[in-house]
């Protein structure tokens, strides 16, 4: 690539608007470049922002940021605006611990006036925005950047009723890589597009408006026009949802061409009122393995080489995703089951579903960015005799709170959810750290919430909730996990845990549960420690009668989680003991009241304290062994 400019040197974006439509499109290639190679690396989002590179320096070319609110929904396609923005220097440390955040963040730049993890956050947002600035009479404009998945949400649908209402000045750009809204009508559309972004038919049309309405014929002559305007328009343009919620609606314009995109932005900021920007764009455009993608694998990605596409990253020998393991599981019960119906957010590739949507179509549903709709679709098939699974990530299950509580628990239905991404995340960052489902969930009347610590573990839980009438949980974490050859059927009762080592004479007890029960152990039986392990598998009920007994020893007792420490297994424990008045000295392991950076995930335990480390050493401390 020819170089126009070493990115590593850029301050802010100002620089753009002095620069010729033929530099802007060599500027496009070296970003491009940029981010293959940089993200090899690293690893982090590449096929979302290789699409969005012509877009954002359009973007950045028209308007004036800070003062001009420009931002993206969700946020991990906002590599090519933190490039633009005086932070391609930073690259380096994408995503690592004290590094560049893969997402907006308030506090790396004045350019980043919005944060989100979670999708269709940015037209409520930028509404608020709009609304303030009018109530302070300030000057500038708001432009988010939303894609076609995240529009389907809820929360993005309820925003554009109220933006049309309110009909406050704001440019929304509707980033479309898959036409999942408006129909491609070919060389129609493109032309008429053509045609209503060009300054001439503006001004045309702003003067025409001028003369005709001074006075009531004109006015009438006017309206009479508009509507036949509007009807010609529709038949070649469908501007879908946008038209029914009274917004302006320019485009489809090709979201590569950097002279038409700056052309329609321009004509944007002409508007007073809301008006969409539709922007055609591909997904990883300029790098073939991002292009050819289908499936989602070059959405987020980890270190890769560049030459053949294939990642750097290799699965021990006999381990498997916990994601994978949890799939093959559910097409195994599947099998055997004919009630089993399975369900995610747009989330087929994430939680490796891929097999049992082959295995099973009529009875696997991706119900699109949309986790309210896809767990109250799962009360729904509950309620009519079918045992529904939905496979979700911890971080995505909270924006379901409400449909948990009131439509599956509250009736008690046997809705079953695995869920994806408990526990640390690691470079994803505060966003989508798993840590709050427990707190979340345990209040919930009629809940069974589970955490397997190995694959057969997991397995055996999955079949025990299929055969019980109550909403199930079972948690599992990122990262991979041993696997056997074979599934089985067996069950465990519910609530029961499990003491795995039954040492003589203990001077202490620890509680845990999850993959790090055997991390515990190996510690324990190497250091020849007097302490006896419990499996708390059964976070929600828990074991009272085991409980009991241990409590009444009046050994040390240390309760380690990796989760919230408020209102998780812990606070449950503290507070049966209150009930039974008995007094063993209880130490509880988790995250405090804070939101975890992005980072390792072994470096974000040592610096939350709850890495294995400082249990043994705590344990040391008290047990004086």
């Amino acid at each position: 690539v020819e170089l126009i400019m070493n990115l590593e040197k850029i301050e802010n974006p100002s620089f753009l608007k002095e620069m010729k439509i033929s530099d802007l499109k060599l500027l496009s290639k070296e970003i491009r470049q940029f981010l293959i190679e940089s993200l090899s690396k690293t690893g982090g989002h590449l096929a979302s922002n290789l699409g969005v590179v012509e877009l954002t320096i359009a973007l950045h070319y028209v308007f004036q940021s800070p003062k001009d609110k420009i931002f993206f929904d969700v946020g991990h396609q906002a590599y090519v605006h933190k490039i633009l923005t005086g932070r391609a220097k930073d690259f380096p440390t994408l995503r690592q611990y004290k590094g560049l955040s893969g997402f907006q963040k308030r506090y790396e730049s004045v350019h980043d006036v919005w944060e989100a993890g979670h999708s269709s956050t940015s037209l409520s947002g930028a509404l608020g925005m709009a609304i303030a600035r009018d109530l302070s009479h300030e000057d500038y404009e708001i432009v988010p950047v939303i894609g076609d998945g995240a529009l389907i949400n809820g929360m993005a649908l309820e925003a554009l009723n109220q933006i049309g209402s309110e009909q406050r000045k704001m440019i929304i750009i509707f980033n479309d890589n898959n036409m999942s809204i408006s129909k491609n009508v070919g060389a129609l559309s493109y032309g008429f597009s053509r045609l209503r972004s060009g300054q001439t038919y503006t001004s045309l049309k702003m003067n025409m408006k001028n003369l005709l309405t001074t006075n009531r014929f004109g006015t009438t002559m006017y309206h009479g026009l508009k509507a036949i305007k509007d009807k010609v328009k529709d038949s070649v343009i469908d501007q879908g949802i946008f038209d029914e919620f009274d917004m302006q609606y320019l485009g489809p314009v090709d979201g590569h061409n950097l002279k038409d995109l700056i052309r329609i932005l321009n004509v944007a900021k002409e508007h007073d009122g809301p008006v969409v920007v539709h922007v055609i764009t591909q997904k990883g455009k300029g790098y073939a393995p991002c292009e050819k993608d289908i499936d989602g694998k070059w959405h987020g990605v980890g270190p890769f080489n560049v030459l053949t596409g294939k990642s750097l990253h290799t699965t021990p020998e006999g381990y498997i995703s916990w994601s994978l393991h949890m799939a093959r599981a559910i097409d195994y019960l599947s099998n055997q089951n004919e009630k089993i119906v399975t369900l995610t957010p747009a989330m087929i590739n994430g939680s490796a579903l891929q097999e049992v949507f082959k295995h099973h179509p009529e009875r696997s549903f991706d119900c699109g960015i949309a986790e309210e709709h896809t767990c109250t679709l799962a009360a729904g098939l509950a309620i009519s005799g079918y045992r529904p699974y939905v496979s979700i990530y911890s971080s995505f299950l909270q924006r379901a709170y409400d449909q948990i509580n009131h439509d599956i628990c509250r009736m008690d239905l046997p809705v079953v959810f695995g869920v994806d991404r408990a526990g640390l995340v690691g470079q994803d960052g505060d966003t989508h750290h798993g840590v709050f489902d427990i707190t979340i969930l345990k209040s919930l009347p009629n809940i069974i919430i589970s955490q397997p610590k190995d694959a057969t573990e997991a397995q055996r839980l999955l079949t025990t909730a299929f055969q019980q009438n109550h909403p199930f949980v079972i948690r599992f974490p990122r990262g991979n996990v041993k696997v056997n050859s074979s599934f089985d059927n067996q069950t465990f009762p519910i609530g029961k845990w499990e003491i795995i080592n039954q040492v003589s004479n203990p001077k202490a007890y620890i509680l845990s549960y999850g993959p790090d029960l055997d991390t515990i152990m190996e510690k324990v039986q190497s250091n020849h420690l007097p302490i006896r392990v419990v499996n708390c598998r059964f976070i929600k009920p828990f074991d009272k009668e085991l409980l009991t007994e241990i409590l009444k020893e009046n050994l040390p007792v240390f309760v380690y989680e990796t989760d919230m420490k408020d209102s998780n297994l812990g606070t449950s424990i503290l507070s049966y003991q209150n009930e039974i008045q008995t007094h063993s000295p209880i130490f509880r392991f988790g995250i405090d009241d804070v939101y975890v950076e992005h980072g390792q995930i072994g470096q974000l335990r040592k610096e939350n304290h709850i890495d294995i480390t400082d249990l043994f050493d705590k344990v040391i401390e008290i047990i004086g062994e």
